[in-house]
């Protein structure tokens, strides 16, 4: 909240004059109620379906315990892009096409995904170690990658690092299409096998006795997480495109204990997150988009987890508070009937006994 606040304070710091804060906040209410133009509405509509797909995704990616994994995933898409970028530069095509850059995000994504499971499998290593090794393995190699397209390739290579920090604001309404088409099988999948997604998530063991696929099942949910993944590159960027996920689900959980409820509470935040931050990010445009769509998903996060009614901090230290003043209560009772007790002593008194 106060980083969200600081932002917005130094933005409108930058002017001496009052003209400019009241044409700043005209042009937010604007974009906030889509009156900005036809691509500012586009590019804000897109980012909110994201983040509600990637809200509901999230629940089952943090039950099924893929935060983590869903990290190395974003981290190690870095590569194909470059790999991507000079293959369609090679053969004559435009590298910087969306599809051709997210089948190459893909394609070492997915790679990552299974080296880490070979690790796991053969290496006697835990998990969290076998992640780190995957992540800086991969992000070191795209880091090389990007440099070299810096360095040897023509002016084609420009915007390429949107994909870092992200950069809706750059995204064409073709873009927003194929964003649209895929988070639109996202959640059609999650409709479909919800009931199957849930119990692997909560009892896995449970559903090998019912006959089900779990490994299956679980290659799904692996694979929704990739592809909300692969959407959220343009927008968020791939270090910080694991929050559209987590950062709602982890909002939703302060709220219900029903999975029904979580799964929606959290599409919800993970939209209203991307619609507030997408805003901020057309109206301030200094700033990265996917930086500021985290900036509000934390905050939404932060008041999730001091006033959610049944979870929240406040309401945690209330009811500790009410139970302490119980005991205290409880124990004086209980002291006014012991023999011999003859009450607590008067201020000025000296000691119980006389």
């Amino acid at each position: 909240m106060m980083l969200t606040a600081r932002i917005l304070a130094s933005e409108l710091a930058d002017s001496t004059h009052s003209s400019f804060s009241a044409s700043t906040l005209d042009t937010l209410i604007q974009v906030l109620t889509f009156r900005s133009g036809y691509n500012t509405n586009l590019v804000i509509a897109g980012t909110a379906l994201l983040g509600f797909a990637a809200g509901i995704i999230g629940v089952f990616a943090m039950l099924r315990k893929r935060s983590l994994v869903a990290d190395a995933l974003s981290h190690a898409t870095l590569p194909g892009i470059c790999m991507a970028f000079l293959l369609a530069a090679f053969i004559g095509q435009a590298g910087r096409t969306l599809p051709v850059l997210l089948i190459g995000a893909g394609f070492t994504g997915v790679l990552g995904v299974l080296c880490i499971q070979m690790i796991l499998r053969h290496g006697r290593l835990r998990e969290d170690v076998a992640i780190t090794v995957v992540l800086g393995a991969f992000f070191g190699a795209g880091v090389v990658g990007l440099s070299y397209i810096q360095a040897h390739s023509a002016a084609g290579s420009a915007g390429i690092t949107r994909f870092i920090y992200g950069q809706a604001a750059s995204m064409q309404p073709s873009d927003v299409v194929i964003m649209a088409w895929i988070c639109g099988i996202s959640l059609l999948a999650c409709m479909l096998l919800f009931k199957e997604f849930t119990i692997v998530c909560f009892n896995d063991s449970y559903a090998r006795t019912l006959g089900w696929p779990v490994e299956r099942l679980d290659l799904g949910i692996m694979a929704l997480i990739v592809l909300v993944t692969l959407v959220g590159l343009q927008t968020a960027g791939l270090i910080l495109v694991v929050a559209l996920l987590i950062l709602p689900a982890a909002s939703a959980r302060f709220w219900t204990d029903r999975i029904r409820s979580m799964v929606l509470l959290s599409g919800l935040f993970g939209a209203t997150g991307c619609w507030l931050g997408s805003t901020l990010s057309a109206v301030f445009p200094r700033y990265p988009t996917g930086a500021v769509i985290v900036l509000t998903s934390g905050l939404l996060f932060a008041l999730s987890m001091l006033f959610a009614p049944r979870r929240g901090l406040i309401h945690l230290l209330r009811r500790r508070g009410r139970l302490q003043l119980h005991d205290l209560q409880a124990v004086a009772v209980h002291a006014d009937g012991a023999p011999g007790f003859r009450g607590l002593p008067h201020r000025g008194s000296g000691s119980v006994d006389s």
